[in-house]
């Protein structure tokens, strides 16, 4: 599946290692939520870039102790209709301030780029590769946003009052 990474089609440099299979001595690892939790200092300890998988039906609150040590977390779209994981991403962002890569997974859309962007995603595992060619033109599509949302853009209503706020005081 081509992953978009920073708006171009990268290769991924995690290797998704199996529940029952030996954790390698060196490279990137994505790893199961069950695998992690059953003990996260084992998978922790290592060296490398450690990512996990994280289903939308568990409570992210589980991953807080870890959220510093994580270079990955790759939210799950089970389904394009249910949309548990911009909730996930928007507290992991915003509450509990993970600043590693967030990564949607699953039924991953190109209609839904713009709104996992907003939500805090930086990092897209497509299925389709059209789906990943056309994410450029689909992010440039809006430029200014009403909502507050967790990828740090400055909403309009909160960037009109800064001009103005910058005008009265003559800047």
């Amino acid at each position: 599946m081509p992953l978009v990474k920073g708006g171009k089609i990268q290769a991924d440099e995690y290797v998704h290692i199996a529940d029952d299979a030996a954790l390698p001595e060196s490279g990137a690892v994505l790893v199961s939520a069950a695998r992690f939790l059953a003990d996260p200092e084992l998978v922790l300890q290592r060296r490398e870039k450690v990512g996990v998988i994280w289903p939308n039906n568990r409570d992210v609150e589980d991953l807080v102790p870890y959220v510093e040590r994580l270079a990955l977390i790759a939210l799950v779209f089970p389904s394009f209709r249910d949309g548990r994981a911009y909730s996930q991403a928007r507290l992991l962002r915003e509450r509990y301030f993970f600043r590693g890569e967030l990564r949607a997974t699953g039924q991953v859309l190109r209609d839904q780029f713009v709104f996992m962007l907003r939500a805090g995603f930086d990092a897209f595992d497509v299925k389709k590769q059209a789906d990943a060619e056309a994410y450029t033109q689909t992010v440039k599509r809006y430029s200014v946003f009403y909502q507050p949302t967790g990828d740090g853009r400055v909403a309009a209503p909160f960037r009109r009052l800064q001009l103005r706020h910058s005008e009265s005081a003559g800047l």
